[in-house]
């Protein structure tokens, strides 16, 4: 199957038009139309290389929303005309304990991930949503419940999982107090389910320009972290903070801020940090860890969790030939708070 995208043919263009041949479908396959693909922040750093490994021409895109088009002769989850939804992962060796356990993200042989990963059968590099059509495993392709409007769903595959997935590892619950640092893309997703989780939700930013839209997202209260005495009154107030910030910070200020037997969660930056002391961990019993998205389960949990308490991210629709507006945009933090693509316009675009 011939299918049209968009690629960066090396880490200093822009994106462009491309072509590319897709496999016939195996027996578990399935096929889809894409509708809708959000911009992660993510597709921007595989796209310029800022990781190392990038393999080019890559065609970016996690956040997947389609109609099925085909199916191949083994599929019984999925059938044609279904509006279905693939995330970050496409394939797993679906036999080590982690896979077992539904935590596809830690498998122990590998998962092959929804763009730039050789699949596990032929090699070939996957592409991603930025284009016409997208072929996977019928495991991964999740079911997009009734009530998720499919216009703005898309960035729930990536944003949406990161933030839920801590959230209920750790147990939030009805009156957690949970404290959420950064107000971006998955920040204001952080807000929006650890509130309709029931727990008291608190915005920690550096700037107080954002304790309005942290008030319209559902944050019961706004914490700013440069001002020393609203810090110190924090003082072992959390049972949990996510980390959205997607820079290398210093992370020493928000230690205090958790209760005894707290954990603060890194979510965004990946890569160093400022060196954390010891001191708030040893004598408060605190944590520090990190998450990667969630399993393929767990996120189907998601999805009907945000279906069933009307959970959506606050998006901005652009056209595909906008892609590249749309990058440095990101770099600029200039968007409220995820970019979707409209995926009817690629082929006008291409």
């Amino acid at each position: 199957m011939k299918t049209i995208a968009y690629a960066a043919k090396d880490a200093h263009s822009a994106l462009a038009p491309f072509e590319f041949d897709y496999r016939a479908l195996r027996g578990n396959d399935v096929a889809f139309e894409i509708l809708y693909c959000g911009v992660c922040h993510s597709d921007l750093h595989m796209a310029r290389n800022d990781w190392g490994g990038t393999v080019y021409p890559v065609v970016p895109g996690h956040e997947i929303v389609g109609r099925v088009t085909e199916v191949g002769g083994d599929v019984t989850r999925h059938k044609v005309g279904d509006i279905v939804a693939v995330g970050c992962l496409v394939d797993s060796c679906q036999q080590c304990d982690q896979c077992d356990h539904g935590e596809e993200q830690y498998c122990r042989n590998g998962r092959t991930d929804s763009y730039n990963s050789p699949d596990r059968i032929d090699g070939e590099l996957t592409r991603g949503g930025y284009a016409k059509h997208l072929i996977a495993r019928e495991e991964f392709v999740l079911k997009m419940p009734d009530g998720l409007d499919v216009a703005k769903a898309a960035p729930l595959l990536c944003a949406g999982i990161t933030t839920y997935s801590p959230l209920r590892t750790w147990g939030v619950k009805q009156g957690s107090r949970v404290g959420v640092i950064g107000l971006g893309g998955l920040g204001h997703m952080g807000v929006k389910i650890a509130a309709a989780m029931g727990a008291h939700v608190t915005m920690i930013s550096r700037t107080p320009d954002k304790q309005q839209d942290a008030a319209e997202l559902g944050a019961h209260a706004f914490l700013l972290s440069t001002d020393a005495e609203e810090m110190a009154r924090a003082a072992d107030c959390f049972d949990l903070i996510i980390d959205t910030v997607p820079v290398d910070h210093d992370i020493n200020p928000y230690m205090p801020l958790l209760d005894i037997d707290g954990t603060l969660v890194l979510v965004g930056q990946v890569g160093p940090i400022g060196q954390p002391t010891t001191l708030p961990l040893i004598f408060g019993r605190r944590r520090i860890a990190g998450s990667l998205i969630g399993g393929i389960a767990e996120t189907q949990e998601m999805l009907d969790f945000c279906a069933e308490h009307g959970v959506l991210p606050d998006v901005e629709m652009i056209r595909m030939d906008q892609i590249n507006e749309a990058f440095d945009r990101l770099d600029r933090s200039d968007v409220r708070y995820r970019f979707v693509i409209d995926m009817a316009s690629l082929e006008a675009a291409a």
